[in-house]
């Protein structure tokens, strides 16, 4: 049996989401919350828009555009978007993972559009970004939470194009560097980068979808949550933190206490250097491991948050499909039985992988600490599979 190693992570929460609490959280950071008080007093819409200015604060976004609070995390923030928006022009919907997946869903089977093109990678890769036609509306994850994959960057995206950009940022924003000029619509959650509480989404719309919001009324109907407009015009109430429906004041106060946090760790580059960090942690170890391999093969795409890996060694490899997926619930078993990492199993969409969250609440002295533990958890489960005769 292989020795256990001696040192544990301090914080074994690596879960993709809702990610690992920022460092030195306790419940006294929520001390302060708007309990039995009304959103919609004085105070608590001063709460709530201090929560969109200190957004805008710290991932730099320009005075321009506007931000909200809407309900149902960055999935109500996707769906409002695209079941306010699209329908005028023809749209490009991307997918190399299961999110995207889920907004082409949306696109083709809820909406019914007809003019739509999919353009789908392997999970691992990208889709031909060249192929994206900007004359139409395009929808597309910034980050492939259940793939490690990225976009590299904005420069595929035209200064000049003619349809919108809509980006699904929810595991990008906080961490990545999003070109706000290149995007129409940017969504996330708070749950993801900063740790943050589920159920609350962010929407960051710009100038050009603005426009399109008050020039266009889609030939169905909208719930009263998606709704964005107020007769003729935007609902600029909803942009100074008038939500649409209750949010919970204790969220909001521990979103307030993340955003603190990440002035105080260096703001937007001082997060990305965090999770770059662990990254390269991580990569560092890959390099030397015989069993495992980034499910993303492009350095250039490859995540700084979702770290998937695949198990490439030859005896887990020649497992049937449904023996690969529990070989790796064996070795995130083991782990979470040791409290050195919980929830590390890759998504159940994608291919069996364990997936590490390296985002910035995540210290790098944790990761150091969990990848020994990696290989302990994987000889284990290598040592329990049954003998070929």
């Amino acid at each position: 049996m292989a020795s256990k190693p001696p040192t544990r992570p301090r914080v074994p929460h690596f879960s993709s989401g809702p990610c690992a609490k920022r460092p030195g959280w306790t419940l006294q950071a929520l001390d302060g919350a708007l309990v039995g008080r009304s959103h919609r007093s004085k105070a608590g819409k001063a709460r709530i828009a201090r929560a969109i200015d200190l957004t805008r604060e710290v991932l730099r976004v320009p005075a321009e555009l506007r931000i909200a609070v809407v309900p149902a995390s960055d999935t109500g923030a996707v769906e409002m978007a695209l079941w306010s928006l699209l329908g005028p022009r023809g749209v490009d919907v991307l997918a190399w993972e299961s999110f995207g997946e889920g907004w082409v869903t949306d696109v083709t089977r809820q909406l019914r559009l007809e003019d739509v093109r999919v353009l789908k990678a392997p999970y691992g890769e990208l889709p031909d970004l060249e192929r994206v036609d900007f004359a139409r509306d395009v929808v597309f994850t910034w980050n492939g939470t259940t793939s490690g994959v990225r976009v590299p960057d904005g420069e595929w995206i035209p200064g000049d194009r003619e349809g919108l950009t809509i980006c699904d940022a929810t595991s990008a924003a906080f961490v990545q560097a999003l070109p706000w000029a290149k995007l129409d619509v940017v969504t996330f959650s708070w749950q993801k980068a900063l740790g943050g509480e589920a159920a609350h989404g962010m929407l960051v719309l710009g100038p050009r979808a603005a426009a399109r919001l008050t020039s266009y009324t889609p030939p169905w109907p909208l719930p009263k949550i998606f709704r964005m407009t107020k007769g003729e015009g935007l609902d600029e109430a909803l942009f100074r933190g008038e939500t649409i429906n209750t949010p919970s004041m204790l969220c909001v106060e521990d979103y307030l206490d993340a955003l603190a946090w990440a002035k105080s760790a260096g703001g937007l580059e001082g997060l990305m250097a965090r999770a770059d960090a662990n990254l390269a942690m991580v990569a560092a170890w890959e390099k030397r491991s015989s069993w495992a391999a980034f499910l993303a093969k492009d350095p250039a795409t490859r995540s700084n948050t979702s770290v998937c890996l695949e198990i490439v060694d030859p005896a887990v490899k020649a497992l049937a499909a449904d023996a690969q997926v529990a070989f790796v619930a064996s070795v995130a078993a083991k782990l979470e039985n040791e409290g050195v990492a919980f929830d590390v199993a890759g998504h159940r969409d994608a291919p069996p992988n364990i997936r590490i969250w390296c985002g910035a609440t995540v210290e790098a002295s944790d990761v150091e600490a969990l990848l020994p533990w990696l290989d302990w958890a994987f000889a284990e489960a290598v040592a329990a599979l049954p003998r070929r005769p």
